[in-house]
């Protein structure tokens, strides 16, 4: 059965697609046959791209990003635009579509936790839960994170899913007093695990604890 994560953010901007690409070229640098899947863009198509470079072009972006809506909206929103309804069960399905052909699979949300894919009853809490992975949180390092990353594991665990770890992704490299001190003050007050901490412009991140989470 193919393994996967399931990447989610603490707001639009916060690293997502930078975190997963590293982490599918890590497990690529294990010889694990991990892509990435980014069921919605909206606006640009950039974050599917890079997704498609950094599972190594071994899959086409219309695979990784089956539903590109051209506002740069939430979902909800630029779908309305364009006149489109957005079929969850089959974002679900592109997700194991992919998982007929790859390893691994790394799905990346859009936006914050709660952006409204389809309507006020359907987010991408709901897909992450639909898709069913183990889920990790970016949180973008900066002040207000704390908030941030309280309010998404909250969200996450209400909705009966328990967050498989934390990646703090530091925004800038001169750090000030709330982005030295938010990583461990959030562990303690949420309980959950911080499993790597990214630098600005980092290129490299260690697969391990990937690996860990996904039973390889």
């Amino acid at each position: 059965m193919t393994k996967g994560l399931f990447i989610t953010g603490t707001d639009t901007d916060c690293g997502k697609t930078y975190v997963t690409s590293l982490i599918i070229r890590a497990l690529r640098a294990e010889r694990v046959d991990a892509v990435g899947y980014k069921p919605i863009c909206c606006g640009d198509r950039n974050d599917a791209l890079e997704l498609v470079d950094a599972s190594g072009d071994m899959v086409a972006v219309d695979r990784v990003n089956p539903l590109w809506l051209k506002t740069p909206a939430a979902p909800h929103v630029a779908a309305m635009f364009a006149n489109v309804p957005i079929d969850s069960e089959a974002l679900v399905k592109g997700r194991l579509d992919l998982a007929v052909d790859h390893q691994v699979v790394i799905t990346e949300g859009v936006g914050g936790l709660l952006v409204p894919i389809n309507g006020k009853n359907y987010s991408v809490a709901e897909l992450a839960k639909d898709i069913n992975d183990p889920v990790l949180v970016v949180v973008g390092n900066k002040l207000g994170a704390l908030n941030h990353t309280l309010l998404t594991v909250e969200a996450l665990r209400s909705r009966g899913i328990e967050p498989a770890g934390l990646i703090f992704n530091n925004l800038v490299e001169e750090l000030d007093t709330a982005m030295v001190t938010n990583k461990g003050i959030v562990e303690d007050m949420c309980g959950v695990e911080v499993i790597t901490d990214v630098i600005r412009g980092q290129r490299e991140i260690e697969a391990w604890p990937f690996l860990e989470l996904l039973g390889l």
